[in-house]
Parts: structure tokens; C-alpha cells; sequence
């Protein structure tokens, strides 16, 4: 028997009209679903945005405050994707009205906002997913059954990198995202959490982290109007960059590996260069997201001048079988968002956690916080 929820979408930018994808495609790509997504309401203070949604994606209901989401008793899960400094506030106040939760990484600003949401999550009973879609990727998923089967033997070291060239233009506008109080800590909160992720995800906790920060491009145009994602802005009065361009970080494991994660946002010459390299004491593995269905794996007992062989991801890696019928046809980035939306979905379904949950979004957040106190310090962070 397949069941309808009611879904509702808070913030429709880019990220939202994601969301609203990924739910469309639910059924096509996982018929087997004992729920399926009914498209109740889109909340967007932004005129217009909203009746853009209902007609486009056919969303019941427009409304320009979320609060009036909270109240639908329609509603039973809501896909929180408005700006960081409103996921705390958003994010609470749904799950104390009974809805589950899919909501956008970093959630909120600081540890501490991630922990508020996760705690009313937990006091509501009601499921969260989070928005740590890389490690949705089938060749990911591949990469930690190697490591965790100790098939490259005990991981000694790993580097991570997100590098963007998304802020990199001098004339991209000081919206939200350039300000502390309300985009928060970054270049940390925007692409390394996702590096925190992947780290946990693949390796396991972090113990202990050091951090070096900089802020590259130290002011921008103040946007006239309003925007959506990275809006180009110029003759606007300048005000300052008040969060970071760029992040370095070594990072302590509790299983005794090192890493290196980077990330920046101002990198030239970078599209999405996102991916990692992990070795252990017997082998390799390697990812670039821009070649999601590849991984590189090199295993064996040669050691020196063992080869690196590409392993063309196929229906028996993770959940590519929804996808495609043979292995090596590409998969996308929302294709990831697709298989983000069926976990949650899951999750409800089954009462059972899918996925990424609040834990590994509060696990992110302390982490990101000790990199700032690191890069304020200059010394070495142990991990709470």
C-alpha cells in the first residue's frame, strides 16, 4: 500500500527548486517507495518566487511566511532550504510542530544551532535527513565497503579538497553568504562541512584538527534587489567580506590516520573540483566528483609500482540500479539529491534513520568550529 505526504518547501532558490525535483523523480526512480511526496506548499518571502513554484512544479498552496507551513496540518515533512542563518530557527520551530525534517547543510551557523535543531528533532520523535549529498555517490559508497573490508589495508593518511571558483569574480555581490551573522563561518559552512562529512563518512571520527583560514577577496558590491545564487553585482556601495574565502586543515583520526582537508571558494581555473585521495598501508583509492563514476583503486601486495586500475561504477554500487542499466553511464549531481529525498522518505516510512541525519550534521558542525578556534589560536583543537 503506497501512502502520500505532504511535502512542503521553505526558501525556493536553487536549492529548493532541487528539493522539488528530487521529489518529483522519486517515483520513477524508486517505485518500490511506500510513500510517495504530495507537493502541499512553498513558502519564499521573495515576490513571486513562490507562485513561480505552484506553477511550475504544481505546489498546492504559494505563501510568502514559513510560519504559516509550521501550521498546515497538511504538511508532515518540510524540506528547510532558506539561508543558514534561519535553518535554527526553521528548523526547531517545525519539528516542534510534529514535521519531519530534510534540511540544507551547515544547519545554521554554529554547533550550537545544529545541536537546537537536532535536539528538537529528538524531543519530537520526528526523522531528519541532511543535505551531505556526496556521499550518496555509488562510487563513494564503493570507496568506504573497500576501506571498511581492508581491502587497501589500515588507511594511513587522506586529503580531501573542495575547491570552487563560484566567488571568485571580484564583481559577485556581498549577499548573505559574505556575512557572519548571517552565512556564518564561509567557505567552512559551504564546502568544507562537506568535507567533514565525507572524512566521517569514510573514515570514521576526528579527534583533533588544526586550521589555517584567509579571506582573499576582501570586499564586494552590495546587491540593489533581491538574489539567487551567486548573483553578480556592480555600482553598489562596497562593504567587507566578513567570513572566509579558503580554508587549510590536518586532521587526527581516532583510528590513529592523518588527512588534509581544503577547501576554497575563490580558486580560479576550479569547477566543483571536488574529491578526495586515501591510502592505506596495502592500497589506494581515489574520487574526483567531476568523474563521479569512476573510482580509482589500487590494491595488491606489490607496494611499489602497484597500478591504479578505474573502476567503472555499475547496478550492484549503491543505489545506481535506480539509475541506469549498466555500468559507466554517468550519473548527476541531483541524481544525488534524488537518492538524499528517497532516504528520507525511507526513514518515515520505516521509522528508521537513512542517510545522513542531524548527528552527522551536529558531528560537522563541531567540527567546522574547532577549525575557526584553531585558525584564531593557531594551535591544535581537540574534538568534543
Amino acid at each position: 500500500m503506497v501512502n502520500t505526504l505532504g511535502i512542503a518547501v521553505v526558501g525556493f532558490g536553487w536549492m529548493g527548486r532541487v528539493h522539488t525535483q528530487a521529489y518529483a523523480r522519486l517515483p520513477h526512480h524508486f517505485p518500490e517507495l511506500t510513500v510517495r511526496p504530495e507537493l502541499v506548499a512553498v513558502a519564499d518571502e521573495v515576490p513571486g518566487r513562490a507562485e513561480e513554484a505552484v506553477r511550475q512544479y504544481g505546489f498546492a498552496s504559494a505563501l510568502r511566511d514559513w510560519r504559516e507551513v509550521a501550521a498546515d496540518p497538511r504538511v508532515r515533512a518540510v524540506s528547510i532550504t532558506a539561508p543558514n542563518f534561519l535553518h535554527r530557527e526553521i528548523g526547531v520551530a517545525m519539528a516542534e510542530a510534529g514535521k519531519h525534517i530534510w534540511i540544507e547543510k551547515p544547519v545554521g551557523l554554529t554547533a550550537e544551532d545544529a545541536r537546537a535543531v537536532a535536539d528538537a528533532v529528538a524531543k519530537a520523535g520526528v526523522h531528519s535527513a541532511v543535505g551531505f549529498n556526496y556521499r550518496n555517490a555509488p562510487a563513494v559508497e564503493t570507496a568506504r565497503d573497500l576501506i571498511a573490508a581492508g581491502e587497501i589495508g589500515t588507511v594511513t593518511h587522506v586529503r580531501i579538497r573542495l575547491f570552487s571558483d563560484y566567488a571568485a569574480h571580484p564583481d559577485g555581490a556581498l549577499t548573505w553568504r559574505y556575512e557572519r551573522a548571517r552565512g556564518g563561518s564561509g567557505v567552512l559552512g559551504d564546502l568544507a562541512s562537506h568535507g567533514v562529512d565525507l572524512a566521517r563518512f569514510l573514515l570514521g571520527e576526528i579527534e583533533a584538527l588544526t586550521a589555517d583560514t584567509a579571506v582573499f577577496v576582501p570586499e564586494r558590491a552590495r546587491p540593489t534587489g533581491a538574489t539567487a545564487g551567486h548573483t553578480r553585482a556592480s555600482g553598489g556601495a562596497l562593504g567587507p567580506v566578513e567570513n572566509e574565502d579558503y580554508v587549510n586543515c590536518l586532521l587526527r583520526f581516532a583510528s590513529g590516520a592523518r588527512g588534509v582537508l581544503e577547501a576554497c571558494r575563490v580558486s580560479v581555473g576550479e569547477q566543483n573540483n571536488y574529491g578526495f585521495e586515501i591510502h592505506g598501508t596495502e592500497g589506494a583509492v581515489f574520487w574526483d566528483f567531476r568523474r563521479m563514476g569512476e573510482l580509482g583503486v589500487s590494491r595488491g601486495t606489490s607496494y611499489q609500482d602497484q597500478p591504479v586500475s578505474t573502476v567503472y561504477v555499475g547496478p550492484g554500487h549503491g543505489e545506481y540500479g535506480a539509475f541506469q542499466p549498466g555500468s559507466a553511464t554517468s550519473m548527476g549531481y541531483d541524481d544525488l539529491k534524488v537518492v538524499e529525498a528517497q532516504r528520507f522518505l525511507r526513514s518515515i516510512a520505516e521509522d528508521t534513520p537513512h542517510g545522513a541525519t542531524l548527528g552527522d550534521a551536529v558531528a560537522s558542525a563541531v567540527a567546522l568550529d574547532a577549525m575557526s578556534r584553531s585558525a584564531e589560536r593557531g594551535s591544535w583543537v581537540t574534538l568534543d
